[in-house]
């Protein structure tokens, strides 16, 4: 189970990296069209909020000091990802698209 928790993290962490790399490139051409965070939507951010924190919590389940079970381990692990995709969608909703104002 760990190599899939290890997957799922990295998978996660890609696509992470491809919005925020890809967010901040669009921002400097100064286009709005390519976003890659508008681009993956509320469904796309929900898929790697779900990755990043079912990675996460599993890996952290199963190299705990606990020494919990698998079974345990992939039920944290579903939690974590139930947090991170609920995480993503707050995020969603609470953006308010607005940078901290003119400079």
């Amino acid at each position: 189970m760990v190599k899939i928790y290890s997957v799922s993290l990295a998978l996660g962490f890609i696509g992470l990296l491809a919005v925020i790399l890809g967010g901040a490139f669009v921002e400097n051409l100064g286009r709005d069209r390519g976003d890659a965070s508008r681009m993956s939507g509320p469904i796309g951010r929900s898929v790697i909020g779900g990755l990043v924190g079912f990675g996460m919590a599993g890996l952290s389940a199963e190299f705990s000091t606990l020494d919990l079970s698998w079974q345990i381990a992939l039920l944290v692990a579903v939690l974590g990802a139930t947090a991170g995709v609920l995480w993503a969608n707050h995020g969603s909703r609470t953006d308010s698209r607005s940078d901290a104002g003119p400079v």
